[in-house]
């Protein structure tokens, strides 16, 4: 079975973002993810999510400048005690929203001497924050991004996510696996999502290359989703693309491939 969400950071985006809520289900959602939801207030979101019957199914721990260039919250040594306000923030807000999953961004290391440090922080901060949000029963997840769109990225590939996930060897900690940013790197995602489907606690996705919707470029949808349907796979599939043109006109795929 598969199961959409409208990722709201990058879809209807014509409107502003308290908006996308009732777009998202008059185009046929029944659930949605933001990448960070900090604008609004807990309780707005809340409000919004009532008034149009959505699930908000996942939402990021705040990583500072990372999508500015910076290099983010989860591995820089000197930024500890600031991740786990971010954790704690992120907590208030699961505490109101109630997630499904909380995603943690690894973000970059932009001196490669620091490397192994970046990555032991990382480790640790992936454990506190799978520990705290456990208490919630919100599953804690992380991402690897691809480094061409975002050079440094400290897991950049599903190996090192999983090299991750078995170092840290913590209950509820799974993989967020985004078909776009691993089709960008080159990997076989279809030989992926086959094995390891057990350890992803969420999947995005987006065509590549482009990062539009489905039918823009080259992955192969109909056998990804396919395995995803086919599967034992519990979770949820979040459309993080940026459309083409308006986002209504980008919905083809939706019509194609969810299943009431």
């Amino acid at each position: 079975m598969l199961r959409f969400t409208a990722n709201l950071s990058l879809l209807f985006t014509e409107l502003p973002l308290s908006e996308r809520f009732q777009a998202a289900k008059q185009h046929g959602f029944d659930a949605v993810e933001i990448q960070f939801p900090y604008s609004l207030p807990a309780e707005q979101i809340r409000d919004l999510l009532d008034q149009q019957d959505l699930q908000l199914v996942l939402f990021n721990v705040d990583a500072d400048t990372l999508l500015q260039g910076g290099e983010g919250l989860a591995a820089v040594p000197e930024k500890r005690d600031q991740f786990k306000a971010a954790v704690e923030q992120a907590l208030a807000y699961a505490e109101r929203l109630k997630p499904s999953v909380i995603n943690v961004l690894p973000g970059r290391c932009l001196d490669p001497q620091r490397l192994g440090e970046y990555q032991t922080t990382l480790c640790e901060n992936l454990a506190y924050a799978a520990a705290v949000f456990a208490e919630l029963g919100i599953k804690t997840v992380f991402e690897a991004v691809n480094s061409y769109d975002m050079p440094g990225f400290i897991v950049d590939t599903s190996q090192k996510m999983q090299d991750a996930l078995k170092q840290i060897d913590h209950p509820n900690l799974f993989m967020q696996y985004d078909i776009y940013h691993m089709s960008r790197m080159g990997e076989d995602c279809a030989g992926f999502l086959h094995q390891h489907l057990d350890k992803i606690g969420h999947i995005q996705f987006a065509d590549c290359p482009g990062r539009r919707q489905p039918g823009t470029g080259a992955v192969d949808f109909d056998n990804l989703f396919n395995i995803i349907a086919t599967s034992d796979y519990q979770g949820w599939v979040g459309a993080e693309y940026r459309p083409t043109a308006d986002t209504a006109a980008s919905l083809a795929w939706l019509k194609t491939y969810a299943v009431k």
